[in-house]
Parts: C-alpha cells; sequence; structure tokens
C-alpha cells in the first residue's frame, strides 16, 4: 500500500487511477511515497527519506524546491497542457474585453437610474462612448507556441484575424497542431511591430523575465492591446504603466493583479482565473495521478520538471531504476557492481538533465538486498529502486 499526502484540494478524479486497493490518498497521510500539490509552497517542506516523488496539478513550479527534491533523488511531476483549453478561452476573453470596451460599459450601466429620461433612451445616447473594433481582420501577434499558445494562435485564425507565432523553441508536437494559417515569424520585434494585439505565454524564467520591456512596448502601435495571461514577471509593469499614461499603448489586460496595476488607466484585471475551471483541475489532477502511478509502479517518468523524461512500459523483469548525479563513469560503476552477481542486462536505458541522469536497468532475475544496497552507496548516487513485476 502507498501513501499519498494531499497538499490542496484535489479533485477526486484521482481515485480511478490511484486505486484504493493499492493507494491511501489523504491530506493527513504521515511519511507519504508521494505527494500531489497544487499551490502550497513546498520550499521549507521537510524532504522525508521515503518520498519518492512530488506532482504539481497545475504547471508552474515556482512552489517546489527543484533542485533540493532532485538531489534527494525526488522526481518532481507538473501538468503541461492540462489547463491550456481553459487559458485559451481567457485569452479570448481577454481580447474581447480589450477591443469592445465590454468591462467600461457594464460598469457604465450599473449606475443607470431612470428619472426624466427612460433607461432606454440613456442607453442609445450613451453607448457610443463604448464602441470598439472588431477582432475579425486585425493582426494577433502570439509569443511562445506551447501548448496554451498553439491554441491561442488557432482560435485567433477561427476569429478570422491575421496570426503571427513567435517561439524559436517550438516543439514538434505543438508544430503538427499549430494551423498552416498562422505565420511564423522569425524575430520578436516584427510580433511586435506587426500586430494591433500581443500575447504571451511563454515561462516565467531568468531569459525571460521583463521580456516585455519599455524597449518592446515601444517597438508596438500605441493603438495595440498588450495581454498577459501566462506569467506574472513576463511584463514589466512600470512599463506598461508608463506606456499607457503617454497614449504609446491603448490597452493591458492580464491575469496577475498587483497593486501597481489596481486603478491604472486603461488596465483590465482578472483576479488569476486562467485554469479556474472544474475541468482544468480535473484534467491536471487525472494527468499527475497517472504520474504518479506510472513512476511508483513501473519506474517510467513523464512530465518531470527536475529529472529527464523516460518513458516506460510495465515490468515483465526486475527493473533497477537510478537517480544519479550526471558526470562521467556512472554507467561503468553501475555495470561493475551489477557483474558481481552475474546480472544479465536485457535492456538498459540512461537519459540526462542538466546535472541529473536516469538510468534503467532490466535485469533477467532479482539481484540481492546487498548489490541494491551496493549501488546506493555511490558517491553518484540519490536514490536506487527494484522494481519487480
Amino acid at each position: 500500500m502507498y501513501t499519498i499526502k494531499t497538499m490542496n484540494s484535489i479533485s477526486p478524479v484521482y481515485q480511478d487511477i490511484l486505486k484504493a486497493d493499492n493507494y491511501s490518498v489523504s491530506p493527513e497521510a504521515e511519511h507519504p511515497d508521494a505527494i500531489l500539490v497544487r499551490s502550497a509552497d513546498m520550499h521549507s517542506y521537510p524532504v522525508e527519506e521515503n518520498l519518492l516523488c512530488v506532482a504539481r496539478a497545475g504547471a508552474g513550479v515556482n512552489n517546489l524546491p527543484l533542485d533540493a527534491l532532485a538531489q534527494a533523488g525526488v522526481v518532481a511531476f507538473n501538468s503541461p497542457g492540462a489547463n491550456a483549453n481553459a487559458v485559451k478561452e481567457l485569452v479570448l476573453a481577454g481580447l474581447l474585453l480589450a477591443s469592445r470596451r465590454i468591462a467600461e460599459g457594464i460598469e457604465w450601466c450599473r449606475g443607470l437610474t431612470e428619472g426624466e429620461t427612460t433607461i432606454e433612451k440613456q442607453v442609445e445616447a450613451g453607448k457610443k462612448q463604448f464602441a470598439g473594433p472588431e477582432l475579425a481582420g486585425k493582426t494577433l501577434g502570439v509569443i511562445g507556441l506551447g501548448a496554451i499558445g498553439v491554441q491561442v494562435a488557432n482560435t485567433g485564425v477561427a476569429l478570422g484575424m491575421d496570426v503571427l507565432g513567435y517561439d524559436p523553441f517550438i516543439s514538434i508536437e505543438h508544430a503538427w497542431k499549430l494551423s498552416r494559417a498562422v505565420q511564423h515569424s522569425t524575430t520578436l520585434d516584427e510580433v511586435l511591430e506587426k500586430s494591433d494585439y500581443v500575447t504571451v505565454h511563454v515561462p516565467l524564467m531568468d531569459s525571460t523575465r521583463d521580456l516585455i520591456n519599455a524597449a518592446a512596448i515601444a517597438k508596438m502601435k500605441p493603438e495595440a492591446a498588450l495581454l498577459n495571461f501566462a506569467r506574472d514577471g513576463l511584463v514589466n509593469i512600470d512599463a506598461v504603466k508608463a506606456a499607457l499614461e503617454a497614449n504609446a499603448l491603448r490597452v493591458y489586460v492580464t491575469d496577475f493583479p498587483c497593486k501597481a496595476l489596481i486603478g491604472a488607466k486603461n488596465v483590465l484585471l482578472t483576479p488569476h482565473l486562467g485554469a479556474s475551471t472544474p475541468e482544468s483541475e480535473d484534467n491536471c489532477v487525472r494527468m499527475v495521478a497517472q504520474q504518479v502511478h506510472d513512476y511508483i509502479e513501473y519506474g517510467s517518468i513523464v512530465n518531470s520538471v527536475n529529472y529527464p523524461n523516460c518513458k516506460l512500459g510495465r515490468l515483465s523483469v526486475p527493473r533497477i531504476a537510478l537517480l544519479h548525479q550526471n558526470v562521467p563513469n556512472v554507467i561503468g560503476s553501475i555495470t561493475k557492481v551489477l557483474s558481481e552477481e552475474a546480472l544479465n542486462i536485457e535492456n538498459m536505458i540512461n537519459v540526462s538533465r542538466g546535472g541529473y541522469a536516469y538510468t534503467v536497468v532490466d535485469v533477467g532475475h532479482a539481484p540481492s538486498e546487498r548489490l541494491v544496497a551496493k549501488l546506493g552507496t555511490l558517491d553518484t548516487m540519490y536514490r536506487v529502486r527494484l522494481l519487480m513485476p
């Protein structure tokens, strides 16, 4: 029986995968084998020796100490793309809000009172101030063509927009999903200069922090709209406010309110609603539950954020799974230990990611406890697991 701890409210759909006959899932779980988490900060959470993996039911992993987990032999997962449709729909709402002055119109209607003039007449007289352009025929620039960016770009095409997509690191998987009508931009500047609407969909890293800064905004059309439903920190708030005040940018729409933006001119805020749908939550939990299940039972790693991915099938023979440093001579030291018991290596996989590596060895018969323990004493080793069919 494996013990799984939940650190936030987690959709019960995990029960379809982490079945009760082999998994005990509870927020009160002690000494867990795995943790399912959403937004809880784990940077100060004690990592116990038996913890095998941590799965974040969402895309961002700023709340996880990735290196500390990796060096403790703990694989960290996330659920990229599980909330893509939910975010795409909110971006579509953002495009409409940026165009048609819907939010301002709603607030104006709240203040209507009937006196000498009827409500109907006030509406007819006042509606002109909320006129705005249609999306069809305008140019949408999508920066980042991952799971969400691709869906946003394709939606733009469906709306009759001219779509420019920029992503120098687009994956083959996402490229196949991208509409052929999306024009490929080779530079960020081209997207900024040509677009009527610019929407950002890249991860927040040191290299992308303040990606949209004063210099970037200066390249945009003064009548352009900027949307950020990806991550706080990708857009420099001071630069945005200055551009809006100077009428060098028409509107900024974001899902990340902060003190500096409250009440700011031509800023539309939503309260971090991107993945706030029951469907999105269920999708995320299903994905991470499957990842936890497959890692615990087969050693398979899919959508890890601190170790290399290594998708494996079910067990047919004993499997030794080793998490270790990515340094020379590790494989030699592993095979040397295995040779002590004349173990036949039926299959071996070694994959790496930065300073971390994962080696999986399927062997002809079960090794002794002594041999498994000896593998664990190698200087380069973080964790050794023996998985039996």
